[in-house]
Order: C-alpha cells, then structure tokens, then sequence
C-alpha cells in the first residue's frame, strides 16, 4: 500500500481572535544565537476529537491573543533584528492520509511515511521579513487518530516555551476560558547567559563553513534494562553524587556507541559531548516565560575516552559538568577559548562531536486537545549541520520497555555499526 498525504490547498494564516498589541521586543542575546534555526515537533494523538484541525484553527487564534508574538515576523537586520509583533498570523495547513496510523507504526521504527509530509516546512533558513515565526499542520488519519506539526522560529521560543504555548492552545481546545499559565515573553530581569553559538560563530567568520549534512534518521528504544544497571553501578560507585539520571544513562550511553561506530577502538582526537541545559530556575526566570532560556555545556574527553570507557565514568562526565552550570553563569563563562581557535573549539564544529537535546520533563508530551495526551512526540530539524540526538523523546507506547531516543547523529556510512552498537546494551 502507498500511504499518501493529501494537504489542503492553499494555506491559511491563523491570526489573532482578537485585536493585539503592536508591539516590537528586541531578542535577548540566547534568542540571537538561535534565530533563523527551525524546529518541528510533531505530536502523534492516537485518540481523535471532533473535527481535529478545525478544532485546532479555532483555538490557535485564541491562543495567539496571549502569544501574540508568534503571530508577528522579523523587522530588521543584523544587531538591529526585533521580532514585530504584527498580527500576520500563523501558517496553518489541513491535511489528511489515507491510511491509519498502526500502518504507518506511528511513525516510529521502521520509517515508512516521511516526516516532510506531514509538516509545513520553510525550505532553509528562517530570516527573511516575510517569514512567519510559526507554522502548523494538523494530518488526520484514517483511524481517527491525528498528527500535530508544529514548526517554529527557534528565536522565538525555546522548546519548553513551545511546549507551553501548545498546552495553551490544547487549554482553550478543550473549553478554558483562558490559557493556565500566563504567559511572559519580555523579561528584562533576565541576566546574559553564556553561549556556545557565539564561539562556533565566530570559528565560521574565520572561515568554517557550516553546511547542511545527510545524517540517517534514528529512532531507537535504549532499554530499562541497561539504564537501571548503569543507575545501580552509578549509585554503588559514586554514594556521594546525587543518583544517576536517566537522561544521563541514556547519553552517555548514546555517546559511547556513536563514538565507537565513527572511530572503531577510538583514538587521541577529541570527542566532545554538548548538552543543552534549561536554566530558567537557575536566572531566576518569571513564570511564564517562554522565550529562549537555555546554555549549551560541553563535556571535553578524546574518542579513546569515550569508545573504550566505562560508561559509568562517563556517566561522571556529564554530571559534573551540570553540577558546573551555576558557576559558569556566575562567571559569564563557558570555560572555553573564546578566541575562536584551540583543537577544542574546531572539534566542537565538526562530524566527532555530539550534541544532546533532552526533550523529557518540558511538557510536550502535557499537550492535550481533548482527547488525551500523545502517545508520541517527536523532535525534528530539517536542516541539519551537526551530529545530534534528542533522549527522552516523550513515547508513552513504548514506556514500558525502555526510552526513546531520536538521532541524527550518523551518515549512512556508519548507521549499521551504530545500530551493531546500539544493540549490544
């Protein structure tokens, strides 16, 4: 059977239900570093509700009353960007597929319906003036079930401030007379937070070039088996530390596998790990706030380290460098040569790093449009420049077993030994 996705034809721009303020807010300097960078997070309902996407469209528009900077674009350039608070609207898109969505293993492992088609995408970067900050499709099913593409300018919001505004419109979908959490989009208490964007920027002024990269799509379960023996091990060795997490089982051993995939038995070349933090209680960001609100830490070891450690040690790694975090926004610092050169800086740029996204406890998997939550949610990115991997991706069928993990962090020439790899935990 050919599963096929018929869109509907043309878009519509969602706006406001009612009138706005023309305002303009000016990106903090994290907004900055992320700006033009687009993001999709598709949510996967197993249980339908009446007319989902009409349904969707109506409370879109009143939830852009209270998140009304989504509905505005770009004005300006360079230094001088500011997100104009206009009112244009959201693209929204209808679509419906001629299959259910156990046909299509609700997009999980194997793939056989392509992401692309079930989300409105921009077809490169997003700076232009006339392009919108956010854009949705709804995809219903055969079965009733339907799919939620929601596709942003990472400028504007961060995924846990995505996440709030989809439980929002989820919020007003179901019968609320206003969003739960009000929401906060210009804090001006909000202190600088260090970036590693700004150093890698730097590194491509000086003539690094980065392109966009075919990395193999993963999805993949790491088992509860392997997490809770590394969390005992962890546990047995380390009394001291606060207990393992599993965030930090699953990276380290994602890591592990990916680095022996791409360099066998390893070798003196770096291998650096990067993990976004959310450092909202750290700053002391307002309730509410929705804006970017995130550092990148960076965990330094050579690929030997990595390919033929014991994962518990690095394990160690990555909490030590989250127990780091506090000191380095204290300082302003990442601990890097901010310089732009160093062997550091140049692997952080390159197919040997690794960059993890935690996509567990932001709320996505809360969003609710009154048929329940979703059995799956699934992090997206259509231009892709680094290796990269989202643990925790909210997978409610797969509970059970273990957590879900999406990748993009391997070309072809390497999928097989990382999947070898992968199946050795």
């Amino acid at each position: 059977m050919t599963f096929v996705v018929t869109k509907s034809s043309p878009s519509v721009l969602v706006r406001p239900s009612e009138p706005t303020p023309a305002a303009t807010i000016r990106p903090t300097s994290t907004d900055m570093t992320r700006l033009g960078m687009s993001f999709t997070s598709f949510h996967v309902f197993e249980r339908g509700v009446d007319e989902p996407a009409e349904t969707i469209r109506r409370a879109l528009s009143r939830a852009l009353v209270h998140y009304y900077p989504f509905a505005g674009r770009l004005a300006g350039s360079g230094d001088d960007v500011v997100f104009s608070c206009t009112g244009e609207g959201v693209v929204f898109v209808r679509a419906t597929a001629n299959c259910t969505l156990e046909d299509v293993n609700f997009l999980g492992a194997p793939v056989v319906m392509s992401l692309a088609d079930l989300a409105v995408r921009y077809g490169g970067p997003c700076r232009a003036a006339s392009d919108p900050l956010m854009m949705m499709q709804v995809t219903e099913f055969a079965c009733g079930g339907f799919v939620v593409a929601a596709t942003w300018n990472h400028g504007v919001a961060d995924a846990c401030g995505l996440a709030q505004f989809l439980r929002a419109v989820g919020e007003l979908a179901r019968g609320l007379h206003s969003p739960s959490v009000v929401p906060v989009r210009y804090d001006e208490s909000l202190p600088d937070i260090p970036q590693l964007a700004t150093i890698l920027l730097k590194r491509l002024a000086a003539g690094v070039k980065f392109e966009h990269v075919d990395f193999a799509y993963c999805d993949v379960i790491i088992p509860w088996s392997f997490v809770n023996r590394v969390k005992a091990e962890f546990g047995s060795r380390h009394a001291g530390d606060r207990p393992c997490s599993v965030f930090e089982a699953v990276t380290a051993a994602m890591w592990q596998c990916r680095t022996r995939a791409i360099n066998g038995h390893g070798g003196g070349a770096l291998a650096p790990l990067v993990f976004a933090a959310n450092v909202r209680k750290h700053v002391g960001a307002k309730d509410g706030y929705y804006g970017n609100c995130i550092m990148s830490q960076v965990v330094v070891a050579t690929a030997d380290a990595v390919a033929n450690g014991d994962v518990v040690d690095l394990v160690k790694l990555i909490k030590d460098a989250k127990e780091r975090i506090p000191v380095l926004l204290s300082t302003k610092t990442l601990g890097l040569d901010d310089s732009g050169g160093g062997e550091l800086v140049a692997a952080l740029c390159g197919y040997g790093a690794l960059y993890a996204s935690s996509w567990a406890g932001l709320g996505l998997d809360g969003v609710d449009f009154g048929g329940g939550r979703p059995a799956r949610v699934i992090p997206y990115s259509e231009v892709k420049m680094l290796p990269s991997i989202s643990p925790g991706a909210p997978c409610s069928m797969m509970d059970g077993h273990g957590v879900n993990v999406v990748a993009s962090c391997v070309t072809d020439e390497h999928l097989e030994g990382f999947r070898a790899q992968l199946a050795r935990l």
